[in-house]
């Protein structure tokens, strides 16, 4: 059986939040090239308020196609475009659905009732294709034969 999707743009990107505060991803876990930051128009949905489109610099590998948002970058955001919730809230009550064409992102910037129905959003979405989980191992030294902890 398919799997259901939002947007009507195949499904496209990698994608992951990263937890850790103190890493950047400078490169691709995936590959280990260097990642660039880039703007990505993020269809995101916020539980009591529905979906929204918030462009967002995220790290990318061009080569496997894969963004990386910072959790605490993003949440930092949602604080304060959603006074009314407190940053415990924000940080269970969103979820990443996907990516809209960028022209469009730009032609709703500038005519924001052009994004209001939500046909025409789903015309030009596109489903992220897998959800990846970033882990981080600080390395140091260790003795012979000792396990990562």
């Amino acid at each position: 059986m398919a799997k259901k999707h939002f947007g009507k743009l195949p499904p496209r990107y990698l994608f992951a939040l990263n937890p850790y505060t103190d890493t950047r991803c400078s490169r691709c876990p995936k590959c280990d090239r260097p990642t660039y930051k880039r703007k990505f128009p993020l269809l995101m949905t916020l539980v009591d308020h529905g979906l929204f489109i918030l462009g967002k610099t995220c790290r990318y590998c061009p080569k496997c196609e894969f963004i990386i948002a910072h959790k605490d970058e993003l949440e930092n955001v949602l604080v304060s475009l959603f006074p009314d919730r407190t940053p415990e809230q924000i940080g269970k009550d969103y979820f990443v659905i996907g990516t809209i064409d960028t022209r469009t992102w730009r032609k709703g910037m500038e005519d924001p009732s052009y994004m209001r129905d939500l046909n025409q959003i789903k015309e030009h979405a596109a489903d992220i294709k897998r959800y990846m989980v970033v882990k981080y191992d600080p390395g140091g030294w260790r003795f012979t034969g000792e396990k990562k902890a």
